[in-house]
């Protein structure tokens, strides 16, 4: 694209003051003909009429001028396609999105950039987009203009400002992703008999042993917590539990409390390079954020534990003599941490693309990216990194879009499943793991969860700074908590089934790794999918995004 991501913010903003206004319909009977931005006391009129002669021509009108002076000829040339950019999503696709859980909560944001003396801003938005959504050329900002519930559209500049940046083409094709995938969900309940619930804990008392592991040869000191019962048995895989960036070994508590309470034992390690207390440092100024070794040193950490875990199972009278399989394990990794599970499970990291396109300094539209870009300083472009001990690997949220290349997921070896939340800000579910996903080889499966956030799967314990956080169009808006209940309340489900994957009772289990479970299992709050290969609707959202 070109775009660097401050002079996007420019143009978003400007745009965002007509484009977070463009969702109206041609049906409507008051339908607006001038767009009036207001700055504090000053307002700008614009016609609709100036507006079309403009996407028409390729140029801007008189009346844009005290606003789009100071943009250069690149972002001029952006502002003037996105005013001929058409979004092609039919009218019962929008009709879902708008009247959806995530799609009100957007409405609400764009709502508070509309100057209305009435509260009826959300109604005018949803009717408009659905509306807007029929016009022969499809949705677009002019077709929105034109078709918008009141003879004036006036914007609150600041305000769009703000939200501008919720409105981007790879979020809304997430969600029309996700409606693809599943557009029965909502019709019946599965006709399915489930004989348990795979949520609900096991009979064994889960215990915890505190580790600190030292690894001479890296000079990395790595806490482990180690979950486990007595009713654990070497026919279970061991769990290794990889957490995100900037966080700790406690993110996944609750999952690995759970699996420890069916008798697996579950070892949830800390990653020195890229923790919570590394980030501390680094906003001391005692440290980087992150070195871009990390990319490499995360994935033997796993190596590392699991060598140590052998010597305890070998160790006469210690209690985990003889129940650890660490000959077959089971990997799980959340955000950074899911990347770290692909390239434990075989995703080769392929950094010639990354390091062409963060030198060049591109529109980096997500943390998960930036994140990623760390890795553009290490020496090779290919590093292999796979541990023949995993033999499962369960990604929650994680980081593809560049780390491993075209080709890189390709080369995983074993079952894998992942997991994306249609309102993930900072690792776009697109982005970052549905384009993934078609390249991962099978057995693997999808499970998005709509409505869900990038922390909507951590234990409660560790996002309570998430309360008072202000909602930005790269941060904040979590759902964690008490309202992701419904969210850790199934990811329990499917964990332990995937785990029982790799034992004698795996065919008991393999039901609730299906679509009827999904549907069984979702909620008002949160209606989950899981598919094994993406359908063809839905693969050609993805293709359309790609091709971009």
């Amino acid at each position: 694209m070109g775009i660097n991501w401050g002079s996007l913010k420019t143009v978003a903003g400007f745009l965002g003051a007509i484009v977070l206004t463009q969702f109206g319909g041609n049906a409507s009977a008051i339908a607006a003909d001038t767009v009036i931005v207001r700055l504090g006391l000053f307002t700008e009129s614009i016609s609709l009429t100036e507006l079309q002669k403009a996407a028409k021509t390729g140029e801007l009108p008189e009346s844009l001028q005290p606003y789009t002076k100071e943009l250069s000829e690149q972002q001029r040339r952006f502002f003037l396609g996105a005013l001929g950019m058409n979004i092609p999503m039919n009218i019962v696709t929008v009709d879902k999105l708008v009247n959806s859980r995530i799609g009100t909560t957007i409405l609400n944001d764009f709502a508070t950039a509309l100057a209305r003396k009435d509260k009826a801003g959300v109604q005018a938005l949803r009717a408009g987009l659905v509306l807007g959504s029929a016009a022969p050329q499809g949705l677009s900002i002019l077709s929105f203009i034109a078709a918008y519930p009141s003879k004036r559209l006036e914007i609150d500049l600041p305000q769009a400002f703000l939200v501008a940046g919720s409105l981007n083409t790879a979020f809304w094709r997430t969600q029309q992703f996700m409606l693809a995938i599943a557009p029965q969900l909502d019709s019946k309940t599965p006709q399915i008999a489930f004989s348990f619930d795979p949520s609900q804990p096991g009979n064994a008392q889960v215990k915890i042993l505190n580790l600190s592991l030292n690894d001479q040869n890296r000079n990395r000191q790595i806490p482990v917590d180690i979950y486990w019962s007595t009713a654990a048995t070497p026919d279970k895989p061991v769990i290794v539990l990889s957490h995100g960036f900037a966080s700790v070994r406690t993110d996944l508590r609750y999952l690995a409390e759970h699996l420890a309470s069916h008798g697996y034992v579950v070892a949830a390690l800390e990653h020195p390079g890229s923790n919570q207390a590394n980030t501390d440092l680094a906003f001391q100024g005692k440290t980087r954020v992150m070195k871009p070794q990390e990319f490499l040193d995360r994935p033997q950490d796993i190596s590392f534990v699991l060598d140590e875990l052998e010597k305890l199972n070998q160790t006469a009278n210690h209690p985990l003599q003889g129940k650890l399989a660490t000959n077959k394990a089971m990997i799980i990794g959340y955000s950074f941490g899911g990347g770290t599970a692909l390239a434990l499970a075989g995703a080769e990291l392929q950094l010639e693309h990354l390091k062409q396109r963060c030198q060049k300094n591109l529109a980096i539209l997500s943390l998960g990216e930036d994140m990623q870009c760390i890795a553009q300083e290490l020496p090779e472009n290919s590093y292999q990194l796979r541990d023949a001990r995993i033999k499962q690997a369960i990604a929650f949220n994680p980081t593809t879009s560049l780390i491993f290349g075209e080709t890189g997921l390709t080369k995983i070896q074993v079952p894998t499943l992942v997991l994306t939340g249609s309102a993930d800000k900072t690792t776009p579910a697109l982005t970052e793991q549905i384009v993934g996903f078609n390249k991962i080889p099978s057995p693997k499966w999808l499970v998005g969860i709509v409505g869900g956030t990038h922390l909507s799967v951590k234990d409660p314990s560790t996002t309570l700074d998430q309360i008072g956080q202000p909602n930005t169009p790269i941060s904040g808006g979590e759902v964690v908590g008490e309202q992701a209940a419904d969210v850790r309340k199934y990811v329990k489900a499917i964990a332990l089934a995937f785990a029982f994957q790799m034992t004698p009772e795996a065919k008991n289990y393999a039901v609730f790794l299906t679509s009827d479970y999904a549907q069984f299992a979702s909620t008002a709050a949160f209606p989950f999918r899981l598919i094994t290969e993406i359908p063809p609707d839905a693969m050609a959202v993805v293709k359309e995004f790609v091709d971009k």
